[in-house]
């Protein structure tokens, strides 16, 4: 059974992920996900998530937004250590901290075949296999 994610708008201070300060709404979204697998406990252990969505992302210092649309596909492996494998095919957003991984610190709309690992700790691997890696603090600046 699959069921609606409901993502909700969100804010950054600067300097977290870009530079300045920034709001991100979805303005479509019809992402579900479904649950394939759990632990013993009931747990979640695999998530499938796809659908569209576009979300809205604003430098509020400025008003400059663009639109990106991220509606991949993907498989979410919930590890018990609280660390995530994500095999995706197609566009997703994603942020990276300051030293959190593998690409610097913003706002990223990554597209094609990838796998991402998170560690419990927060830092982010991203091999990617093939695709494009689109900064979006740059196009909002």
């Amino acid at each position: 059974m699959t069921k609606p994610i409901g993502a909700p708008p969100w804010d950054i201070a600067a300097g977290v992920r870009c530079d300045f300060p920034v709001h991100a709404e979805p303005v479509v979204d019809e992402v579900v996900r479904r649950v394939l697998d759990t632990y013993p406990d009931g747990s979640e252990r695999l998530v499938e998530c796809k659908g569209a969505l576009v979300v809205r992302v604003t430098n509020t210092d400025t008003g400059a937004s663009y639109d990106t649309d991220v509606s991949g596909r993907g498989l979410v492996e919930l590890r018990t250590d609280g660390s995530q494998f994500w095999a995706a095919y197609g566009p997703v957003l994603v942020g990276f901290a300051e030293n959190g991984g593998t690409l610097a610190r913003g706002l990223y709309t990554i597209d094609g075949v990838y796998t991402l690992n998170i560690s419990a700790t927060g830092y982010r691997t991203l091999p990617m296999l093939h695709g494009t890696i689109d900064d979006l603090c740059a196009r909002i600046d």
